[in-house]
């Protein structure tokens, strides 16, 4: 039984610890804030998590191949490429999956029993949420939505707007540790480092074939 409860919300919990932990969600006031962009936190634990993306800090190392990464758990799923392990199981047909949002797209596409309500009107392709179809539509769009301004370039996704902008200034900080290539974003050097690894993070749902780009996961499934 859940004996605490937050007058705010009306949400329980077992332990009082717990509830005051959760009542700083209703407070005005957050006194942790990045001196970066602003951004302000309540626990400490998620603003120091938060500065690692300032500072491309990466304290975990995966002792296998050397990659290091900001997150532990982001260190625990890639591990699992050496161990083998795939934690998820689809209770419908038994396949495995290293990662939660592999199952769950693989649920959604394959075992739902629903039909998808969020329909293209422009192919009849449904999709099993608004933002899936949103991103969809952009494919039969005569213009990409996202243009950059140095040079006219257009993208598909803001991300890569954001990637591509940094070829203009020539800089490339990010610097694979392994055999020393230079990248211009964080994206592109995530991705090169897949090479050493041998790692291919992105899987399709339907097939379980995977690969080292999600935009190539893209091409395949459509």
């Amino acid at each position: 039984e859940k004996l605490h409860k937050c007058l705010e919300c009306g949400k329980a919990f077992v332990c009082r610890s717990k509830l005051i932990r959760h009542q700083r969600v209703h407070t005005v006031e957050k006194t942790l804030k990045c001196q970066e962009c602003g951004e302000s936190f309540t626990q400490k634990r998620q603003f120091l998590r938060h500065q690692r993306t300032h500072t491309d800090e990466k304290p975990f190392l995966c002792t296998t191949c050397g990659k290091r990464f900001n997150l532990k758990s982001n260190l625990t799923i890639h591990q699992r490429i050496h161990t083998g392990e795939k934690p998820y199981t689809c209770s419908h047909c038994g396949k495995t999956f290293r990662q939660s949002s592999q199952i769950r797209r693989h649920q959604e596409a394959l075992h739902s029993g629903e039909e998808k309500e969020n329909k293209c009107l422009e192919c009849g392709k449904g999709f099993a949420s608004m933002s899936n179809l949103s991103r969809h539509r952009w494919i039969h769009a005569a213009e990409n939505p996202f243009k950059c301004r140095d040079c006219g370039k257009t993208f598909m996704e803001g991300w890569n707007l954001l990637c591509h902008q940094q070829t203009h200034t020539k800089e490339k900080r990010f610097v694979c540790t392994t055999c020393g290539r230079r990248f211009t974003c964080q994206s592109n050097l995530t991705t090169h480092q897949y090479v050493h690894t041998a790692e291919r993070p992105h899987a399709c749902s339907h097939c379980g074939k995977s690969f080292w780009k999600r935009c190539d996961l893209r091409r395949h499934e459509e």
